[in-house]
């Protein structure tokens, strides 16, 4: 769901997604309904001398909802910070810290490959957190008699804190626990199949949640292993097919210009219809003495009416907000300018001329061959380079 800023902190910008705003009510009202049972089970665990009465008097169940809501989400921003402070360190920038449903996540740049970097980014939050449960719990118990509204938040705290951070350390990648246990897997293999390894543990955790989930009829505990289970699969996929491209250009598969067909910008809409159904594309390099100058596709040709087609250029319908690539870059740096651009093919450009085209098609049939073992400079030979195909 969308989010927004509310801040920053170290340079880090923290935002909220709009799931947030729907749960924090939710928490706080769970939090108020049960504070006559939580308080009574801190009176026997720990003799915290509540007064239940004074605790449940008015409004004060809602006030100590909302504000523990708050705190709690607080705490869990800072447990994020314990994260992106340790990979701030080791030089890794933080693009952000979003707090959402199932509470934060701060998303790194780029993901440390060097294992010891990557147990210390990943301990650090539950330490976080342990420290804060550590802290309010020692601010309780020295608090005066008769601060039961203030005790209790505290205690809360504490006990939720320290709850969070043995949540986390579940090898249930990617959570922390299942980072950890990549970075201790990362000693004595790759980094690529220290991820397939922790993935597919916290694939097979999130599986048992989620069962767990359904029985006690917690939908929270289901939407985390849906999570957790997505995630895992997402990142694993994206390391294995990173750790594939290691070392292949652009270059390597994109399709070359003298293979490539373009059109010009002042072809009619017509003209560039029949050639997508003549030569089966549905996108085209739209080219202009040797310097591209837009894409066009199918959709751009569906938005003219079928009378106006003759009376419209390509050059009038064409995307002329380009997303370049040169043919040196790495062609895990094309996958993700694709993602990142929402788009199907990039023209690859050198010193400002067009040199040749690289779709997800052309990634994907590459990912499939080198998947396999095989080498693209063969698969070229043999007359099997990737081409552009509709997407």
């Amino acid at each position: 769901m969308p989010s927004f800023r509310i801040g920053s902190a170290f340079g880090v910008p923290v935002k909220l997604d709009l799931t947030f705003l729907l749960v924090l009510p939710l928490f706080a009202y769970l939090i108020g309904t049960r504070i006559e049972s939580t308080a009574e089970l801190f009176n026997d665990s720990v003799d915290a001398g509540l007064s239940i009465g004074s605790l449940t008097a008015g409004s004060t169940p809602w006030l100590i909802g909302i504000v523990a809501a708050i705190s709690l989400f607080a705490c869990v921003l800072a447990h994020e910070f314990g994260h992106s402070l340790v990979a701030m360190h080791y030089g890794y920038p933080i693009d952000s810290i979003t707090l959402w449903l199932f509470g934060g996540i701060a998303s790194l740049s780029e993901l440390p490959e060097d294992w010891k970097k990557e147990f210390q980014i990943a301990v650090a939050g539950p330490a976080v957190s342990v420290v804060i449960g550590v802290a309010s719990y020692g601010l309780a118990t020295a608090l005066p008699i008769g601060s039961d509204g203030l005790t209790y938040l505290l205690l809360y705290l504490g006990v939720l804190n320290v709850a969070l951070a043995v949540f986390n350390l579940l090898p249930a990648f990617p959570m922390d626990g299942g980072r950890i246990l990549r970075a201790l897997l990362g000693r004595t293999r790759s980094f690529a199949e220290a991820t397939q390894i922790a993935a597919d543990v916290g694939k097979a955790i999130a599986i048992l949640m989620g069962l767990v989930g359904l029985v006690r009829f917690d939908i929270i505990l289901v939407g985390i292993a849906f999570f957790v289970y997505i995630a895992a699969s997402g990142e694993a996929q994206q390391v294995t097919t990173k750790a594939a491209f290691e070392g292949v250009r652009v270059k390597d598969v994109m399709t070359p210009v003298d293979r490539l067909h373009v059109i010009a910008p002042d072809a009619s809409v017509q003209e560039l219809l029949q050639r997508m159904v003549q030569e089966r594309h549905t996108g085209y390099p739209v080219v202009e003495n040797g310097e591209p100058v837009g894409i066009v596709t199918l959709d751009d040709a569906r938005e003219v009416r079928d009378v106006e087609r003759e009376a419209y250029e390509v050059g009038e319908i064409m995307s002329t907000d380009l997303v370049r690539i040169g043919p040196g870059e790495e062609a895990m740096t094309a996958m993700t300018r694709m993602q990142e651009h929402g788009v199907g093919r990039l023209p690859v450009v050198h010193d400002g001329t067009l040199v040749g085209l690289v779709s997800r098609s052309d990634l994907m049939a590459a990912l499939d061959v080198l998947r396999e073992g095989g080498s693209l400079s063969d698969s070229a030979a043999a007359g099997q380079a990737p081409v552009d195909r509709p997407n």
